[in-house]
């Protein structure tokens, strides 16, 4: 347990402030003790895994965050694959392949935990964490575990019933099916190659910072609106993918947010669209979205 630690360092973004605590527990035991500490001290509680895909303020966070990112237990049962929140996807998708398993192909080289993917229902080049979801093992703010089927989730793009709870996620079933290695080792490749041309993998960033508008591109909006470049203080909507942010030098949560800003009323003015976030912000001096 650290108390008033720097969270940058964790966040794929590098950016964001302070927290009052911060833990990460390497057991689903070792949670539930956080969880149940946490709830008689009244203390807020933020659970995260890779913060991939999360905005956390320059002011940083009031209570407790624990970060899952050391619970990394994974086994198969048959034709399941049954993973810690903890552990990222791309080694679920690696672990997926090495056994003969398709259907996780698409997270080949997607940042972010596994924790993560259910609570966004990450998805990439037509698949999404919903399709292979067979359920989850998730602890409710006292710490007590509770087994939440794929039909209780209530998944939809880029969302879930998890993100309107207080459940915390600490392990998830895969349900995949039996396929040739090498066609499963051919369409991880296939879509890893895709990432490396369209995407600036060499910079901290958060990924797709905006949602698909229903029958648009949301990095085609941007770059149509001329902003695709732009810089504002460390922060720049990428030159390799207009929808991506990229911490070019020493950026703030500030200078993604007034980027962010700048898309949203560009947009709104010349194409009448209400830009949606994909990312996540948690912290002092704004709302969860």
């Amino acid at each position: 347990m650290y108390k008033d630690k720097e969270i940058a360092e964790y966040a794929f973004a590098q950016v964001g402030g302070i927290v009052d605590y911060l833990a990460l527990p390497k057991t689903r035991q070792e949670m539930k003790k956080l969880l149940a500490a946490a709830d008689k001290a009244k203390l807020a509680v933020h659970v995260l895994g890779q913060l991939s895909n999360m905005l956390i303020s320059d002011q940083g966070v009031a209570g407790l965050v624990i970060i899952t990112s050391e619970m990394k237990t994974i086994h198969i049962d048959q034709n399941k694959i049954v993973a810690d929140a903890g552990i990222d996807m791309i080694s679920v998708s690696e672990f997926a392949y090495e056994h003969g398993l398709s259907g996780l192909e698409w997270a080949a080289g997607l940042p972010g935990s596994v924790g993560g993917a259910v609570y966004m229902n990450a998805g990439a080049y037509g698949g999404n964490t919903a399709d292979c979801l067979k359920s989850v093992i998730a602890l409710d703010h006292q710490g007590k575990s509770v087994i939440l089927t794929k039909e209780k989730l209530g998944f939809s793009y880029r969302n879930s019933g998890i993100q309107r709870n207080d459940y915390y996620i600490v392990q998830a079933v895969f349900e995949l099916e039996k396929d040739d290695p090498a066609v499963i080792r051919h369409w991880m490749d296939e879509f890893n190659l895709r990432r490396i041309s369209k995407q600036p993998l060499n910079l901290p960033s958060n990924g797709s910072v905006f949602k698909r508008p229903t029958g648009y591109y949301a990095g085609k909006l941007v770059s149509e609106a001329g902003l695709q470049g732009i810089q504002i203080g460390g922060a720049q909507l990428s030159t390799k993918h207009a929808n991506f942010i990229v911490n070019v030098d020493h950026a703030t949560t500030a200078d993604y947010l007034d980027l962010i800003n700048l898309v949203k009323h560009t947009i709104r003015l010349k194409d009448h669209i209400d830009m949606e976030l994909e990312i996540k912000m948690i912290g002092k001096g704004f709302t969860e979205n």
